[in-house]
């Protein structure tokens, strides 16, 4: 549930309307929804309005109410309406996601493209809410490895009609496999040229250098098959305020680890030269 939904919902009531088309899955699909004074019937299903409903949360129906798709453990983790329907989600106010110019789900199916993932294996370092892993398993990947550190994030994903966990028909379950783990971690367990493609959209660089280092490229590097390809999001922060150039620093690295390197969209694209 989302306040534009719940809205709707409101004004069908007021306007004394029995029954509206709306989205109950983020813009999945539509639902013919029946409206009373007392609440709303879907799916033989009777769900009340919400006391209060927010417009930057999202809301999913547990043990009798709605609560928001949010968890906090030292952070809050959220999940984060967009005019496109497919969500992003929010690591204490922190935007995870591009969702402003174009939608999350077109984000990811572009920077998948890019490393032309049909037939190959492809390591997915920073899985996040899954989108990469999906558009993947799309293309018919053979398999993708998705590495999500953060347990809230899996329980948000989990949770997320879009995610892999929850799209029917977007290929083999089968091919992904998902890790609660560090890939900085488990990284070192691949064997060497084992991966044909690598998609790294790392968090910031100020909570997660380790992922920008030197050392953690070199493992890249390892792991990926020659002339293997990797697009790496890099974004362009504090280079106003700080004058750091966050994605020439990248390049730098990935070039000592042996990548040709070249910009691309909002981050750079790698490919292994040796």
């Amino acid at each position: 549930m989302t306040h534009d939904v719940h809205e709707s919902l409101l004004a069908a009531r007021r306007s004394g309307t029995a029954s509206i088309d709306c989205s109950l899955d983020l813009g999945r699909s539509r639902t013919r929804v029946a409206v009373h004074e007392a609440g709303w019937t879907a799916d033989g299903a009777t769900y009340p309005f919400l006391e209060a409903c927010q417009e930057r949360s999202i809301y999913y129906w547990t043990a009798g109410r709605f609560e928001p798709l949010s968890r906090y453990a030292g952070s809050l983790i959220k999940l984060v309406p967009t005019p496109w329907g497919t969500p992003t989600f929010e690591i204490d106010g922190i935007k995870m996601l591009a969702s402003a110019r174009i939608s999350p789900w077109a984000d990811a199916q572009r920077k998948v493209g890019l490393v032309r993932p049909r037939g190959k294996v492809v390591l997915d370092t920073c899985g996040g809410l899954g989108y990469f892993a999906a558009w993947c398993l799309a293309a018919r990947c053979a398999h993708v490895h998705t590495y999500e550190k953060n347990p809230d994030v899996i329980w948000l994903r989990s949770r997320n009609p879009w995610s892999p966990d929850n799209i029917e028909n977007r290929g083999d379950s089968t091919a992904m496999t998902l890790t609660n783990a560090d890939v900085t971690e488990r990284i070192a367990g691949f064997k060497t040229g084992s991966v044909d493609a690598v998609l790294h959209d790392p968090p910031r660089f100020g909570i997660a250098g380790e992922l920008y280092s030197q050392v953690f490229y070199d493992e890249l590097a390892r792991v990926l098959k020659r002339r293997g390809r990797m697009f790496h999001y890099t974004g362009a922060p504090n280079r106003r305020s700080s004058g750091r150039d966050l994605p020439n620093e990248v390049a730098a690295r990935l070039r000592r680890a042996g990548f040709d390197v070249e910009p691309c969209l909002d981050g750079v694209l790698a490919d292994k030269a040796r």
